[in-house]
């Protein structure tokens, strides 16, 4: 393909380059609703263990039935490319259409919903433990949007414990993660190299933190019991709405309007850094699909133009942004919210599914692009936070990172 020929003209006239890390490409406007499942892990992180199924799904709001193919890659801990040959992370050929898709049925906005399960009759198994890459292409090799997935191997077990910050200075406002990974299946070697971390808060990879040295062995026991390196800020529990049925409003929902496609418009929100903490059950920042009256929500469920609105005075360094797992936490021009001097509101409106989702507001430097999570919502110790952690072990000798472990907790039972 062309693509092929032009990463080789690439890497014969600038090899250095290629070695870099990997980020996720996101989609064009008319591409939405792209769900990562897998059958052990709940949220839009995938993380498989070896040998599970794995099932994307998005739309395409153009009508245009156009095909699309993927492309799966494999990467190191620090997501730059692997040395791994194609045939030894696959069984079978990628670089595949997706076969599987459906026009939807009886909604205002036209779409057709894509779904791609692996392992399927082309790409029959995936064959290493590792951090992957799926990349989505149209028919002109144009790359429409990528995202990361992991493979674990059930070899190490992860114990996982939430605590509250042991920084004096931010000890109501973060929450420390302590981890302790046990085997009996594998001797480590000189674990401060080989061994390799990675703790995800609300499956969020772009405040992860990643490479924590284990600070001591006890038996066949890593420990790690960090004070302020495994710390992240606490964050507020997620606004969230839920417009599953689009001709009356409903939680979260002020009131509706048809035009071309309905209009969701929610609540105003307030500011509540500074205020007292209140506990609001939350998904964390995710969303789920869901429509009432429709036997299937893949096809039947409609998009509705959701308006957000938040009392906020204006920051003038800063811009203020929608956030939440409905775009993979992806800061762009599409979630952005504009001041209106006359309401003293932020505002923004974009396209979703119907469904129930999870999001807040982030505060986004203008110069450095900095992001600041708590500078609207606020940071608390007792913020319920989901966090993952991942192993990885490279061996003396070896080609790759594997993935040994997974391991879950939350902040549910925190404890000093």
């Amino acid at each position: 393909m062309k693509k092929n020929i032009f990463n080789l003209l690439l890497l014969l006239i600038f090899p250095v380059t290629l070695i870099s890390q990997v980020e996720e490409v996101y989609p064009p406007n008319f591409i939405k609703t792209i769900t990562f499942k897998s059958n052990t892990t709940q949220g839009q992180l995938p993380v498989l263990k070896l040998g599970e199924p794995l099932f994307l799904e998005f739309d395409a709001l153009n009508a245009n039935e156009e095909d699309f193919y993927y492309v799966i890659e494999h990467f190191n801990f620090d997501w730059t490319p692997s040395v791994l040959a194609k045939a030894e992370y696959l069984r079978g050929l990628d670089n595949q259409r997706i076969l599987t898709y459906e026009n939807s049925f009886n909604t205002y906005q036209v779409y057709s919903h894509y779904t791609l399960q692996i392992p399927n009759i082309q790409t029959r198994a995936i064959l290493k433990s590792g951090n992957y890459m799926i990349s989505i292409y149209d028919d002109y090799d144009e790359l429409m949007f990528s995202r990361k997935f992991m493979v674990y191997e059930d070899l190490v077990n992860v114990g996982v414990r939430v605590k509250r910050s042991r920084d004096v200075k931010v000890i109501a406002e973060k929450q420390s993660v302590d981890l302790v990974v046990a085997t009996n299946s594998i001797n480590f070697n000189n674990p401060l190299e080989t061994i390799k971390t990675l703790i995800v808060q609300n499956n969020n990879l772009n405040t992860s933190i990643s490479d924590l040295k284990p600070q001591y062995t006890l038996g066949n026991k890593l420990i790690y019991r960090y004070d302020t390196e495994s710390a992240f800020w606490g964050g507020n529990e997620y606004f969230w709405f839920e417009n599953k049925d689009v001709r009356t409003s409903n939680v979260g929902v002020q009131f509706i309007d048809l035009k071309d496609i309905y209009q969701s418009y929610l609540f105003t929100n307030v500011s509540r850094a500074g205020n007292p903490y209140t506990y609001n059950p939350d998904l964390n920042g995710n969303f789920q699909v869901t429509a009432a009256d429709r036997l299937s929500t893949d096809v039947e469920a409609d998009y509705t133009m959701v308006h957000f609105s938040l009392l906020q005075e204006e920051l003038k360094d800063k811009d203020i942004h929608v956030y939440g797992n409905f775009n993979a936490f992806a800061i762009e021009p599409l979630t952005k919210m504009t001041f209106d001097p006359e309401s003293g509101r932020y505002k923004a409106s974009f396209r979703l599914k119907q469904g129930f989702y999870n999001y807040k507001y982030v505060a986004v430097d203008q110069e450095t692009g900095e992001l600041d999570e708590g500078a609207v919502s606020g940071d608390y110790w007792q913020t319920e936070n989901n966090y993952k952690v991942l192993v990885y072990y490279r061996d003396l000798g070896a080609r790759f990172d594997r993935l040994i472990g997974y391991g879950e907790a939350t902040s549910v039972d925190i404890s000093n």
